[in-house]
């Protein structure tokens, strides 16, 4: 097995590639990586009257770049069968349009290439980072947006993060959405309604490129409250002729002290078949973290309620169930059987340092064949920054399924390196 090889490949490739730093501005995209600005205003203008023409020629003028280099290696150790692995190295680069009387736009471009000396051959490749091809390359952002007071409407592909469909961006291509959405807020309240017609990235299959959200796209809507303590949100929606999907989750959050915070949390998903789609089920869940001093402790459960020869759905993306492990999900076991699902964990986090190590059990009662379900997973890792604009993280996943032992493709070790530089 050449994890331990590739990986030491990678950490010396990164090292080349991001010794590299540079002292940039502040971007104020919403982004779970931080951006940081490339191109900033060369100078102030003097204070005059402005024609349109000139006004026009300031989007472009005070337009920003922003983009991340990112590298990644990841392998699979199969217990009966033939080990995979890759090493990618790609990206994103962004350019946006300064607003103009709440007008503005964007286009990104995201890629993703194999490193051939560092990634398996034929049957030995892992095709999750960048298709089975060893490359992927694609405009996966580009819209227009208009925004005015608490009012936001954005159209074209865009990123896009609610509980059915998300940009999952754990790999090296996150998902990003063909999509028209209009959002507002105010005093806590936020209202969304939007149509999603097609998406793409990891999740969607990178050798398939862009794909629809069903027949005719996906109609979606919510109302969310927040203040300091409560978090609640409910969320519709319909998978054209193919589900209807109604989400609700709601957190508590108490401070104990400056160093202590306890939080609680609960959801709910029901989904409904159309004209005799595959899924149908009722899923509930609860969570509880508990932090002190930097320590976590934290334990989720999901219970799936599965109509008979169906499964469950949980989105365009991750999904949003407190469960959720990285390879497993529940939707892998909910197959034409009630499922549930219990994970516990801890971490610390230590200045620029965050570990972490999960626990958890996948169990499934009997399906029409009468095959059980029970797969235990345990994710270790952590996340370190090594300055403002650079990161680098590790995870290790140990897959083993109780009840089919020889199965390849549900016993194996995982090992993930993420290296990712901001500019």
């Amino acid at each position: 097995m050449k994890l331990r090889k590739s990986a030491t490949l990678l950490l010396l490739l990164s090292s080349a590639v991001f010794a590299h730093d540079i002292e940039l501005n502040k971007d104020d995209n919403n982004r779970v990586e931080s951006v940081r600005e490339a191109i900033s205003n060369i100078g102030e203008t003097e204070e005059k009257n402005v024609s349109s023409t000139e006004i026009f020629n300031d989007m472009f003028k005070n337009g920003k770049v922003t983009g991340q280099i990112r590298a990644m290696y990841a392998g699979y150790d199969y217990k009966n069968d033939t080990d995979t692995h890759a090493t990618s190295l790609g990206g994103q680069l962004k350019y946006e349009l300064a607003e103009l009387n709440g007008f503005n736009a964007g286009v990104a471009f995201y890629t993703a290439n194999d490193i051939n000396f560092a990634t398996g051959d034929g049957l030995k490749q892992n095709n999750e980072l960048s298709s089975s091809n060893g490359h992927y390359t694609d405009a996966t952002e580009a819209y227009i947006n208009y925004k005015n007071d608490g009012f936001n409407f954005r159209a074209g592909r865009q990123v896009i993060d609610t509980p059915l469909a998300d940009s999952d961006d754990i790999r090296m291509i996150p998902n990003t959405f063909q999509a028209y959405i209009a959002s507002f807020t105010t005093n806590g309240l936020s209202f969304l309604a939007g149509n999603l017609q097609e998406w793409q990235g990891s999740d969607a299959g990178l050798d398939d490129g862009w794909q629809k959200t069903g027949t005719d796209g996906t109609w979606l809507a919510s109302i969310a409250f927040e203040n300091d303590n409560l978090n609640a949100s409910f969320w519709y929606y319909n998978i054209t002729k193919e589900l209807n999907a109604y989400y609700a989750d709601g957190s508590f959050n108490y401070e104990i002290n400056q160093d202590g915070s306890l939080e609680l949390s609960a959801q709910a998903l029901i989904e409904k078949e159309l004209n005799g789609s595959t899924n149908e089920a009722n899923i509930y869940g609860a969570a509880a973290e508990a932090v002190f001093y930097g320590f976590g402790v934290n334990v989720a459960y999901n219970k799936a309620i599965v109509a008979k020869g169906k499964q469950t759905f949980s989105g365009f993306g991750g999904g949003t169930l407190y469960t959720n492990m990285d390879p497993m999900i529940l939707d892998n076991i909910a197959i034409d059987r009630d499922a549930d699902a219990i994970a516990g964990g801890i971490s610390y986090v230590f200045n620029d340092l965050n570990l972490f190590y999960t626990y958890g059990v996948f169990r499934g009662e009997k399906d029409s064949t009468g095959q059980k379900a029970y797969v235990r997973l345990q994710d270790i890792g952590f996340e370190y920054d090594v300055s403002e604009n650079f990161r680098v993280s590790a995870l290790y996943a140990m897959q083993e399924d109780k009840e089919l032992p020889s199965d390849q493709s549900t016993n194996f070790n995982r090992l993930q390196i993420m290296a990712a530089y901001n500019f």
